[in-house]
């Protein structure tokens, strides 16, 4: 799970209203913030590197369509299934979790460089106060929760009827 929860928000928002997979979505948040927690634990700074950029980002999403396709195909071996997500799905949630995790962190995180190594600016430092930073991605999650419950819902009603 990612450092913040509020990265997932968006996540589950764009996978309910898209075909994205949410797992790819969640690895790519995994994998950039790995990046983070290395770097506070061995006391670095800047925290925010290679991976909250773009190309870093980029790479990170690859990383994750590898482990959820791979991880996909695993589980539905071992439930004698066949994998549901197709790789457009699982590359848009990896692209899509990568690419706004360091849009919501390049907003919040002085240290973070999102446009490098062409640029080292963060033209997003402080876009919008922080608090609606925060409310956004709550609200993002609330109706993608609420999405996902009417989806189930909806499922449970067609498998009985």
């Amino acid at each position: 799970m990612p450092i913040t929860p509020f990265h997932l928000g968006s996540g589950l928002l764009i996978a309910e209203l898209t075909p994205a997979s949410f797992a790819a979505f969640v690895w790519s948040n995994v994998i950039i913030d790995v990046e983070s927690v290395y770097h506070l634990v061995a006391g670095m700074y800047p925290v925010h590197t290679f991976l909250h950029t773009a190309v870093g980002a980029t790479l990170a999403a690859v990383a994750a369509i590898g482990l959820t396709l791979a991880g996909r195909a695993a589980w539905a071996r071992w439930r004698g299934a066949a994998a549901r997500e197709s790789l457009v799905a699982v590359a848009a949630g990896a692209l899509a979790g990568a690419w706004s995790h360091v849009l919501l962190d390049a907003i919040m995180h002085a240290d973070l460089r999102p446009l490098a190594p062409w640029s080292s600016r963060n033209p997003l430092l402080g876009a919008v106060p922080l608090s609606w930073l925060h409310l956004a991605c709550a609200i993002a999650g609330g109706i993608g929760v609420a999405l996902l419950v009417r989806r189930r819902w909806a499922l449970g009603n067609a498998r009985q009827g």
